[in-house]
């Protein structure tokens, strides 16, 4: 039979408390009420172990102060006063004891609900890594608290440079130092500003976003409540290229094996400061 040594800590610091308090009031010095002592013991045993072991507590506070105060004046016995501090302790140990009880029965529902989240969470996260949309979650401050496989793979975003919940500003200018986009070198500072605009204004409205290595990304921005943005690039290049010219067919698979060696070397490029 297993022991909750946690429950019992709570009565025997107040059974000892109590016999060091008869003990030192008797034969070493007069000690004032430990009533106080008795009512930190029982808010520590409740937190620590539950209601019962609070109750108990309280209960074994009341009667080592009984203890305490029998015979402590000159006349045996109590006095109404002793009576009048044993009631208001037992009000006061046990109404400590349902207080704090109440608080740690929150606290436990907070706390397991906190690890379901979590939990669903990690299985939501999982998933959207199965997915071929990229997939980047902005906070208030346009951070990127999350970014999927598809998304670091489409702009060969290593995962130390993810992970550092870089701002969206940022990630774009890696697209353009990785060499990402099919856009000529004078156009990507105004690519990038229009880019940051819609964002920061949530426009949904959804365009398209040629990558050099022949892929078409639709990209579409989504307001959150929280003032974040879902970013979602979906791949919609067999729809896109199915209208383009056949001759260009070999280009567009030349610009793949080109793209995935410019991303392998990437591996070296530093990674992203808030700065940026």
């Amino acid at each position: 039979m297993l022991v909750d040594w946690r429950s019992i800590w709570g009565p025997a610091l107040t059974l000892m408390t109590a016999a060091l308090a008869y003990i030192f009031d008797r034969l070493v010095i007069g000690l004032p009420n430990p009533a106080p002592v008795f009512i930190c013991l029982v808010a520590f045993a409740t937190a620590s172990s539950g209601l019962v072991a609070g109750l108990v507590t309280a209960a074994l506070s009341v009667l080592g102060t009984a203890v305490f105060f029998f015979n402590h004046r000159q006349m045996p016995g109590y006095e109404l006063s002793d009576l009048a501090r044993l009631l208001m302790l037992a009000a006061t140990a046990a109404a400590t004891a349902g207080i704090t009880g109440l608080l740690r029965k929150r606290w436990i529902e907070t706390l397991k609900s906190e690890r379901r989240h979590h939990a669903t969470a990690e299985r939501l996260s999982a998933a959207l890594d199965q997915v071929d949309i990229g997939i980047v979650l902005l906070d208030a401050d346009t951070r990127a608290v999350f970014i999927n496989r598809a998304f670091r793979d489409y702009f060969s975003l290593p995962d130390e440079k993810a992970d550092t919940r870089p701002p969206f500003i940022a990630l774009m200018y890696h697209g353009r130092d990785a060499g990402a986009f099919e856009l000529p070198e004078e156009e990507l500072g105004s690519f990038i500003a229009q880019r940051t605009e819609m964002m920061r204004a949530g426009d949904s409205t959804p365009i398209n976003v040629d990558l050099a290595d022949g892929q078409v990304l639709r990209f579409s921005c989504t307001a959150l409540p929280d003032g974040g943005r879902m970013l979602s690039y979906t791949p919609v290049t067999d729809l896109v290229r199915s209208t383009d010219n056949p001759a260009f067919a070999d280009h567009y698979r030349s610009m793949r094996g080109r793209h995935l060696r410019h991303a392998a070397s990437l591996q070296h490029v530093p990674p992203l400061s808030a700065a940026e």
